[in-house]
C-alpha cells in the first residue's frame, strides 16, 4: 500500500494548525484526490482559513446512508525542542510515521479517504451510499461541523463513523465536555475582620469542590469516572481585603448518563445552600461556555458487530475502548440522540497533542483494509 502511505505523508506535509494555518488547504487537496478517483466531491468554504470537504460514494441504496467523518486540523506543535523530528515534516522510522497529526487524526482521515477512493476504483458494488464529511476547526470551536449542518440535515445522520484515534479498537463511547463559568459575589471587609464580609474566593472554591464530588459519582464501564477541575480563576481586591468577587472556569468531562443540565442544576442548588448559610451574602451565577454531550453506541449495534467481524478477519484484537475528549459528533448529532456513533482509527489517543506524535504504519494499512471490507458489507440499522 505505497499509495496509502504516500497520501498520509502528503496530508502531514500540508500544515493545518488550528488558528494559524489555512485548514482549507487540506480540504482542497482531498477534494481533488476524490475527483481524480471518480468520486463526487466539493468544497464548503467558510472563510479565508476554514473550509470543509464533502464527498459521496454512491451506493445501490440511498436509504439510511452511512456518514464518515474526519477532521482536517491539528493542534499546535508545542515546544519543538521536545520533538526528535520536525513536527511539520513527516518522517518514517522503525515502522512508524512521525509528525503533528499522525495519530490525531490525519491517519484516520487518510485511511477513510484512501479506502473510499480505492473501493471506487475497484468497481465493486457499494451496498449503501457513504457520505464523507471532512470538517475543519474540530480542535477548537467546531465551526466546520456547524457549517456542514447547513448542507446535511442532522435528521439524516443515523449512522456515523469517525476516524479518531482508537488504535484500531472499537470506540464505543466518548465523554461529553462542559466548560462552566462561575461568577461568585460576596462582601468585602477589612482583612483583619473577615467575619464582617463574605469571602467570594473561598466560597467559590468550596462550591467547585462540591461540584467535583457530584460529577465524579457518575461512572461508565469503558470510560471510567466523570471528571471536573478548575482550569481558570481570578478574584480579590488587595492583600488586606476580603475578596467580594471571584470568577472560576471549570472543565467537566461527562460520561453518558450525566448531562450539562444536571451539572448546572446541581451547581445552582449547592450555591443556593451556601447563600443561606452565609446569610445571603454569597451569590452565584453560572454560564455555559462550551457544551458537548456524551455519546455511546451499544455493543450489540449492527455496525459494531460488523466492524468486529472485519477486525477479526484481519487478525486485529476485537476490543472496545472510549475517549475522554469530545469529537464533532457532539455537534453533528447534538439533538439526534438515537444516532449510532462509532469511533475507529489507526492512531493512538495517548499520542494526541504530544511531542513526537506518531502512527504505526502497519496498523494504518490494516485499518484501510478493514474500512474497505466494511464498505462492501451490508449493515442494517
Amino acid at each position: 500500500m505505497d499509495g496509502a502511505v504516500k497520501l498520509l505523508k502528503e496530508l502531514l506535509t500540508i500544515r493545518s494548525v488550528n488558528g494559524r494555518d489555512d485548514e482549507g488547504a487540506v480540504a482542497e487537496y482531498l477534494c481533488k484526490y476524490f475527483e481524480q478517483s471518480g468520486i463526487s466531491a466539493h468544497i464548503q468554504r467558510i472563510d479565508a482559513t476554514h473550509a470543509n470537504v464533502l464527498a459521496e460514494l454512491e451506493g445501490e441504496s440511498d436509504d439510511a446512508p452511512i456518514f464518515w467523518n474526519g477532521h482536517l486540523d491539528t493542534v499546535p506543535y508545542g515546544d519543538t525542542g521536545e520533538w526528535k523530528t520536525d513536527p511539520a515534516v513527516p518522517v518514517e522510522r522503525d515502522g512508524f510515521l512521525y509528525g503533528r497529526g499522525a495519530s490525531d487524526m490525519k491517519s484516520g482521515l487518510a485511511a477513510m479517504v484512501y479506502a473510499l477512493c480505492e473501493y471506487k476504483k475497484s468497481g465493486r458494488p457499494v451496498p449503501r451510499t457513504i457520505h464523507f464529511l471532512g470538517t475543519c476547526d474540530e480542535e477548537k470551536g467546531g465551526i466546520g461541523a456547524r457549517e456542514i449542518l447547513k448542507e446535511v440535515p442532522e435528521t439524516s445522520i443515523g449512522t456515523l463513523l469517525i476516524g479518531e484515534p482508537t488504535g484500531c479498537r472499537l470506540g464505543v463511547a466518548q465523554k461529553g465536555c462542559l466548560w462552566l463559568e462561575i461568577e461568585a459575589h460576596g462582601k468585602t471587609s477589612h482583612g483583619a475582620y473577615p467575619h464582617e464580609g463574605c469571602n467570594a474566593v473561598e466560597q467559590a472554591m468550596a462550591l467547585t469542590g462540591e461540584i467535583e464530588t457530584y460529577v465524579k459519582s457518575f461512572t461508565h464501564p469503558v470510560l471510567g469516572a466523570s471528571t471536573a477541575q478548575v482550569t481558570q480563576i481570578s478574584g480579590g481586591v488587595a492583600p488586606n481585603m476580603t475578596p467580594d468577587t471571584c470568577r472560576i472556569l471549570m472543565d467537566i468531562r461527562m460520561t453518558p448518563g450525566l448531562t450539562s443540565q444536571m451539572v448546572v442544576g446541581q451547581a445552582e442548588a449547592f450555591a443556593a445552600a451556601r447563600s443561606v448559610t452565609s446569610e445571603e451574602k454569597f451569590r452565584v451565577s453560572c454560564r455555559i461556555v462550551n457544551d458537548r454531550r456524551a455519546i455511546e453506541i451499544g455493543e450489540s449495534h449492527p455496525l459494531v458487530k460488523q466492524l468486529s467481524k472485519e477486525l477479526e478477519k484481519k487478525g486485529l484484537p476485537v476490543e472496545t475502548t472510549g475517549i475522554n475528549f469530545f469529537t464533532d459528533a457532539s455537534i453533528l448529532v447534538e439533538h439526534k440522540l438515537d444516532a449510532a456513533v462509532l469511533l475507529f482509527g489507526p492512531g493512538e489517543a495517548g499520542m494526541a497533542h504530544k511531542p513526537n506524535e506518531r502512527v504505526e504504519i502497519e496498523k494504518y494499512q490494516k485499518s484501510i483494509q478493514v474500512l474497505m471490507d466494511l464498505i462492501a458489507s451490508e449493515v442494517d440499522e
